[in-house]
């Protein structure tokens, strides 16, 4: 019994970041102002995968897909150091209703609240890589929802809303022609 008690109480040190049903909406207000560009937030489904790198913070909102993507979207919107890169898995197009009652509705749905942005679809498992790799150097928070049906999860890379890519080749080419 004591064996098995240490052995809990060892691995539970060796987890990732998660919580159990936090508030959600608070976690995610009080993150927001450290987040930056490479930071990643992800509104995933409930079989969404416990990662195990440093950077991941899981919270399980016990909420809708719907409803949490719509307060992500809100707080980025409203801060004033980023601004979203979306990605979402290109297997979400080729679920059946058949196979996944709900599907269609949902596509509709995240399409309506998410149009306006442009929005990279890619293999879910490049996708679990990305986000693997990037929680080893930055933060990632995965919003846990209750969603079930699969290939619905929003990948939210953070980039700098006060800067733009172009500006950043400017300024490289500026960087370039001076050190010449």
């Amino acid at each position: 019994m004591l064996k098995t008690l240490l052995t809990v109480i060892l691995l539970a040190g060796t987890l990732p970041s998660h919580a159990a049903s936090p508030d959600w909406n608070q976690r995610l207000a009080e993150a927001m102002p450290l987040l930056g560009h490479r930071n990643w937030i992800l509104v995933v489904d409930s079989a969404y995968p416990l990662q195990i790198s440093p950077g991941v913070e899981t919270i399980e909102t016990n909420a809708s897909q719907i409803e949490v993507v719509r307060a992500v979207m809100a707080a980025i919107d409203h801060s004033i150091q980023v601004r979203p890169v979306i990605f979402m898995d290109s297997e979400l197009p080729f679920i059946s209703d058949t196979d996944a009652p709900g599907a269609s509705a949902y596509r509709e749905q995240v399409s309506e609240l998410l149009r306006g942005y442009p929005i990279e679809s890619l293999r879910h498992e490049k996708i679990i890589s990305t986000i693997d790799d990037a929680g080893k150097a930055f933060h990632v928070l995965v919003l846990k929802t209750k969603m079930t049906i699969p290939y619905t999860s929003v990948f939210i890379r953070l980039d700098c809303k006060y800067w733009s890519a172009d500006q950043e080749r400017s300024l490289r080419v500026r960087m370039k022609s001076h050190n010449e």
